[in-house]
């Protein structure tokens, strides 16, 4: 997205779209995947992994749909608090990424296959700082680990990937440790499931939530775990 212009832009659009067709492909393509031959050890409690691949919108909305994940967040991380809102980090020098951060059971969902899911519907880790027609550091490929477990499972399964030539070209993604995440702004959350028929969303978002229902049956949940549903329970 080159945005807020294209904001206003594709709101507009979208008001006069209702009955917009979800296309038969999206701007990335998803790959069947192995599974990571190095997965996080089984553990109690409620667990949390920081993912960036693009715009969050995408990535919040299949997390959204995955079971096991007991909340998605979209915001910011890589950068500071003080530039952590939409407008800056949209500048492309803040050193923040996109971002979603993902509350997770790891009774019914590992960190191995929430990074299996990252890697093969969520986006394409093999485009540089870009993902489709969004181009930025904001846009980059990372994963921001919690823990050195967390940062070993990513390092194997980037090398496990790289090593079977899935992608055809080498993985970017960068690992590093999460330094702090920010949440965006609240007209960004859910923004998948509020704005369906927006063309931004339809394009390059609902075929990636498609591609999660067909390649993780098993890990597809159809009504998606929402940050507002999530605050009114609490």
């Amino acid at each position: 997205m080159r945005r807020p212009a294209l904001l206003t832009l594709l709101a507009a659009t979208a008001a006069a779209t209702l009955a917009f067709a979800v296309p038969s492909r999206a701007a990335e393509e998803a790959v069947v995947i192995p599974a990571p031959a190095v997965d996080a050890a089984p553990a109690s409690g409620i667990q949390t992994a920081v993912v960036a691949g693009g715009c969050f919108w995408g990535v919040q909305g299949v997390f959204q749909h995955t079971a096991g994940v007991v909340n998605a967040v979209s915001g910011y991380a890589g950068g500071t608090k003080a530039t952590a809102d939409y407008q800056t980090v949209s500048g492309g020098r803040t050193g923040h990424a996109e971002s979603v951060e993902i509350k997770y059971d790891p009774k019914k969902i590992s960190y191995g296959k929430i990074l299996q899911i990252y890697f093969s519907v969520v986006h394409d880790p093999t485009q540089l700082n870009r993902q489709g027609p969004d181009i930025g550091t904001q846009y980059r490929s990372a994963i921001f680990t919690t823990s050195d477990e967390q940062k070993k499972v990513a390092d194997a399964y980037i090398a496990q990937l790289n090593g079977a030539k899935v992608f055809g070209k080498p993985i970017v993604t960068k690992v590093g440790a999460l330094e702090a995440f920010y949440p965006a702004e609240a007209y960004h959350q859910d923004y998948l499931t509020l704005h369906p028929n927006q063309p931004y969303i339809a394009y390059n978002d609902l075929p990636k939530v498609e591609n999660l229902k067909k390649l993780f049956a098993d890990n597809y949940i159809e009504k998606p775990t929402l940050v507002n549903a999530s605050k009114a329970t609490n």
